[in-house]
């Protein structure tokens, strides 16, 4: 297993104990809508990188295209996450688009995965 892909499970085990993290400030504050998105972005993005990881580890889809997608998975679900968190606690977003950025990262990073599952393999 390469460097790359060890660091992709590591944040992705991040990812899903933020995404914990979150639900349990949703489920408690008044008013928190914005954080059980934010949890459910994680939550739902964590196990994707994981099986991102494995299905190019094990050679399913060309490794580089895939890295690629679970790479564009992390960022854009913690930019949307972390806008939306942000917006909760301290009442301004990131920066300006910050969480429709991730979320158009996240299309793009699912395409990007279809794409692996799609490129002919190798001879």
């Amino acid at each position: 297993m390469n460097g790359v892909s060890r660091l992709l499970i590591g944040l992705a085990a991040i990812m899903g104990a933020c995404g914990v993290v979150l639900a349990a400030a949703a489920a408690h504050l008044p008013d928190a809508s914005r954080l059980a998105a934010a949890s459910s972005m994680l939550l739902f993005h964590a196990p994707a990188v994981l099986a991102t990881v494995a299905i190019a580890e094990r050679a399913i889809v060309p490794a580089r295209i895939a890295l690629v997608a679970a790479t564009g998975f992390v960022i854009a679900a913690s930019l949307f996450a972390g806008d939306l968190a942000l917006r909760q606690y301290a009442g301004h977003g990131l920066f300006p688009m910050a969480a429709p950025s991730g979320g158009t990262l996240l299309i793009a990073s699912w395409l990007v995965l279809a794409i692996a599952a799609m490129w002919p393999r190798r001879g």
